[in-house]
């Protein structure tokens, strides 16, 4: 598929999105979870509470798996099947569309079947929120909510910084965004030492996010309620970048989301995404439905970018 008219980082990019598609996530020896274990010994050698020592874990951390992704790119450059299948096993092992579907789905099922307790349990893999207090409708709008946000976070925003910076920004962003979820809560021991992870992601996120948006807008059902609900309602959640997403999806998907949400015993109120009624079960289907065609949108314009930054790294 990488012939000399093919640009291997585009083509890389659109293997590995097939795959995870085909295969999704391996069910055991992740490299993601390898790198959890790393992380969880450079903490334990690092650990201070204050922000320079989260500073440094960061860096560290994801300077050291964007080097390991540059360096073997670098290796590969003149060799470009090889550099495909480099790209193509980066971007299948950071990719998470195909196991978010199936989460979502799941609950979808046990919505359906009236199995309040098993969709319950099970939203606990997508979310941090106490699902104790939730009906049936709270557990639809946590799994449309991490739906909205985890595509973004788990498919566009790897596959954009995958064609802008090939297997150093495809493994680079996966390492920071591991790193949030790990230290980035404002947990007592984490408040000051995951500060630096918190904002990186963020950092890295503010395109993806609102590229992701935008697809939500252009590719659901309701363009015209997605952008209103972007523009008007994003602001309202405390996240920079899941604010725009969920708003995007909520008005595509013409319900409301957001609200008050309680984490380990603390209320928060998130702000009230969309105008519809709240979801229904039924609604996860369509939101796993626009979530796909989100992933492939961004596909297409991932190597579109990859295709033309290569050009321009040629010529400059």
């Amino acid at each position: 598929m990488a012939g000399p008219d093919v640009n291997p980082r585009a083509a890389g990019l659109v293997l590995g999105y097939l795959a995870d598609q085909a295969f999704g996530d391996p069910r055991r020896g992740h490299p993601v979870s390898g790198f959890g274990r790393i992380a969880r010994t450079t903490e334990r050698a690092l650990y201070a509470d204050h922000r320079a020592a989260g500073t440094l874990f960061t860096a560290v951390l994801v300077g050291g798996a964007a080097g390991l992704g540059y360096g073997v790119d670098r290796l590969t450059r003149r060799r470009p099947l090889v550099r495909t299948a480099v790209t193509a096993a980066a971007t299948w092992t950071v990719l998470g569309g195909r196991s978010l579907a199936r989460e979502a789905t799941t609950i979808d099922g046990q919505l359906r079947r009236a199995d309040l307790p098993a969709a319950r349990r099970q939203v606990t893999h997508l979310v941090g929120r106490d699902p104790s207090r939730l009906d049936a409708a709270g557990v639809a709008r946590a799994t449309l909510e991490s739906l909205a946000e985890n595509t973004s976070d788990a498919v566009v925003a790897p596959l954009l910084w995958g064609a802008v910076a090939g297997p150093a920004g495809l493994l680079g962003y996966r390492a920071a965004n591991t790193l949030d979820a790990r230290v980035g809560h404002r947990t007592p021991r984490h408040e000051r030492f995951g500060w630096a992870s918190a904002r990186f992601d963020d950092l890295l996120n503010l395109a993806p996010a609102r590229l992701s948006a935008l697809l939500a807008a252009g590719l659901g059902e309701r363009p015209g309620a997605a952008l209103t609900a972007w523009r008007r309602d994003a602001h309202r959640h405390p996240s920079p970048n899941a604010g725009p997403v969920e708003a995007a999806f909520a008005g595509a998907l013409g319900v409301t989301l957001g609200g008050v949400n309680v984490y380990q015993g603390v209320v928060e109120d998130r702000g009230t995404l969309g105008d519809g009624p709240a979801p229904e079960p039924g609604d996860i289907a369509r939101g796993v439905r626009l979530a796909a065609r989100v992933g492939a949108g961004a596909l297409a314009v991932s190597a579109v970018v990859a295709s033309a930054s290569t050009v321009v790294a040629r010529i400059t």
